[in-house]
């Protein structure tokens, strides 16, 4: 049960900020829908043929509903009410964070190792995004700097896999991990947040200025 609601929500939530992501980039109506649904279906799919599972929207075609009505009632929305940039990122975030926990229990449900759960949890949560920006020709949010999309999964699968193997109830444990993926990704976006750059240096270069 508690595995159906978080689908639901992240479903609706990635749908929401797909089509929004839509708007400043002058899609007619069915362009931005589109952009919506496959944002709202992408990570599980990309997920589900990982695993060699059908897509969950195809054994189950529910999810197609709702991310095509999550995607169209935002744009009807939209016509009516400004949103700030800010909204599709806090939607993004809250599907990040669902669709992250999502695929970690997908996969445990295949009594695959604690790093393949997580590792599915991160591309539960990321592909989804990843796609909606490239559609919306975008560099992807997850190689941007600043902004711990990837990270703010892993931390938050790693967190939920954790309480999982102590014994934590399902409930529980997805809780935390939704918590935690959130308040990372939220606290990147507030604070500009970022992780170290990868730096290195090719041979001859020297330290300092030259002489």
């Amino acid at each position: 049960m508690t595995f159906n609601y978080l689908l639901l929500f992240a479903v609706a939530f990635c749908a929401m900020a797909g089509a929004l992501a839509a708007a400043p980039k002058k899609m007619d109506m069915f362009g931005a829908i589109v952009v919506g649904v496959v944002t709202a279906l992408g990570g599980g799919t990309v997920r589900d043929a990982v695993l060699g599972t059908r897509a969950f929207w195809v054994k189950d075609p529910t999810w197609v509903l709702v991310a095509l009505g999550a995607s169209v009632a935002t744009l009807a929305v939209a016509r009516v009410l400004r949103f700030r940039s800010g909204v599709m990122q806090t939607l993004d975030a809250f599907g990040l964070a669902l669709f992250a926990i999502v695929g970690c229990e997908k996969a445990i449900t295949l009594h695959l190792s604690a790093s393949v759960v997580v590792l599915m949890g991160i591309i539960t949560g990321v592909a989804g995004g990843i796609v909606r920006d490239l559609l919306c020709d975008e560099i992807p949010v997850v190689f941007k700097r600043g902004e711990l999309y990837a990270t703010a999964a892993f931390v938050g699968c790693v967190a939920f896999v954790g309480l999982r193997a102590l014994g934590a109830p399902q409930s529980n444990a997805a809780l935390v991990g939704v918590l935690t993926t959130l308040v990372v990704r939220l606290a990147a976006l507030r604070w500009s947040i970022q992780l170290p750059l990868f730096v290195v240096r090719s041979v001859g270069e020297k330290h300092g200025a030259d002489l």
